[in-house]
């Protein structure tokens, strides 16, 4: 199965000049920085020990931002080398003010390519988020004895069922991982029966948060939604968008001056759902910052990435979406984090143990239809209910799994 791998991945990688210029003309890669996917590089490594983190895309980057500003104050670090698939995951990044942290993209992968990537960057230890499983990187970092962690491992039955297709492939390469941290009970059943040795559970790392954290609010839109009843739709997919415009209409007879936030999963849609929301007879506000924004708005549409967090700041109620619809959900706890209330539909297993816990303490809610979402809202932006000791105890929760986390990886680092 590896010597078919490697062919797939090689035929990828000679056609891979026209999928790239196919992307730049849709601005979903960096013109400066695409040569990174083949291995030329535009940072330079310094001289010291290295801690390389690899993630797919924001998501993953952010739930591992507070380990990075740990090992940032380590003076054994020199470097931090973050790795992503994906533009917007740059940018984000690009945002952060961290001292020792560089990004590059992550190669493709290809036995060439990724011996030449490590010949370069000699990683210390390398750590994988997520569900990023790359055949021919970890083949080469076992060969080289750089111990590879599987960190906030997540593996769902869809992924899981796809792996076992291929079974003997599976426990050959899961096997090449010195740790896996598991984000989930389900994940760490699912890795075992893959072929990962080593695994452990102490809890989602994305409960834990981030110590420098500041939210920054242009005053224009604070002062807007600050006399607005708000909630917020985020992550959501299509067709999810037109539910959340139904629901507004209904709210709308009697929350006169509500304002419905809309941050969709992938912002190249924000044209088609802007259209969706004109038919339903909807004002919709693109976010433009520096702008005035109408006083009749009833959409604010967020069209750029990196956005999620301010909002959440703002809003006490969030429906994450992929939920509506059979794709699995989103992971709630970056909302939970600053005390919203969640709502959800009923397609969630992505993140089941976690939306079970939400549920527990009565801040998770499952709608199926317009007329549910309508009534748990109407009851949630009715109620002073007051979420600052669910933060804590979240913060609380995180900050442990964190520590368990340190202690783990810098068993390796030593």
């Amino acid at each position: 199965m590896l010597i078919i791998y490697r062919i797939l991945i090689n035929i990828a990688y000679f056609l891979s000049p026209l999928i790239i210029v196919l992307r730049l003309i849709k601005n979903k890669e960096d013109p400066k920085r695409y040569k990174e996917k083949f291995c030329s590089f535009t940072k330079k490594k310094i001289k010291g020990k290295l801690i390389w983190i690899h993630g797919a895309s924001v998501g993953e980057f952010q739930s591992v931002v507070p380990l990075i500003e740990k090992y940032e104050k380590k003076k054994n670090i020199a470097q931090i080398l973050i790795t992503s698939n994906t533009l917007s995951s740059s940018k984000v990044i690009s945002n952060y003010k961290f001292k020792k942290v560089i990004h590059q993209f992550f190669p493709i992968d290809t036995n060439l390519n990724t011996r030449n990537f490590l010949n370069y960057w000699q990683p210390s230890l390398s750590l994988f988020v997520d569900s990023e499983i790359w055949p021919n990187m970890l083949l080469n970092l076992k060969k080289r004895k750089i111990p590879t962690i599987l960190l906030n491992g997540r593996i769902t039955s869809k992924s899981f069922k796809r792996w076992r297709k291929f079974k003997n492939f599976s426990n050959f390469i899961f096997s090449k991982f010195n740790l896996c941290l598991c984000s989930s009970i389900k994940s760490k059943i699912y890795l075992k029966k893959l072929g990962a040795k080593n695994l452990k559970y102490f809890g989602n790392l994305k409960f834990s948060q981030s110590e420098f954290e500041k939210i920054k609010v242009k005053q224009n839109l604070r002062g807007f939604i600050k006399n607005k009843k708000i909630w917020c739709a985020s992550s959501t997919h299509n067709n999810e968008e037109k539910f959340i415009g139904i629901v507004h209409k209904k709210l709308k007879y009697k929350y006169k001056n509500l304002l419905t936030i809309i941050i969709p999963r992938h912002i190249n849609r924000v044209n088609s759902i802007k259209f969706q929301l004109d038919q339903l007879g909807l004002k919709t506000q693109l976010h433009e910052p520096e702008k005035k924004i109408p006083t009749d708005t009833d959409i604010y549409l967020v069209n750029t990435y990196g956005q999620t967090k301010t909002f959440f700041s703002l809003c006490e109620n969030v429906f994450l979406g992929g939920s509506l619809i059979k794709h699995g959900g989103q992971n709630p706890l970056e909302a939970a984090r600053y005390g919203c209330n969640i709502l959800h539909g009923p397609n969630i297993s992505n993140f089941e143990e976690i939306y079970s816990y939400l549920t527990s303490q009565k801040i998770s809610f499952k709608v199926s239809k317009e007329i549910g979402m309508y009534r748990i809202l109407n009851k949630l932006l009715s109620s002073r209910d007051d979420q600052i000791d669910i933060k804590k105890k979240l913060n609380n929760i995180g900050n442990k799994i964190l520590q368990h986390y340190l202690k783990e990886i810098d068993n390796y680092l030593k």
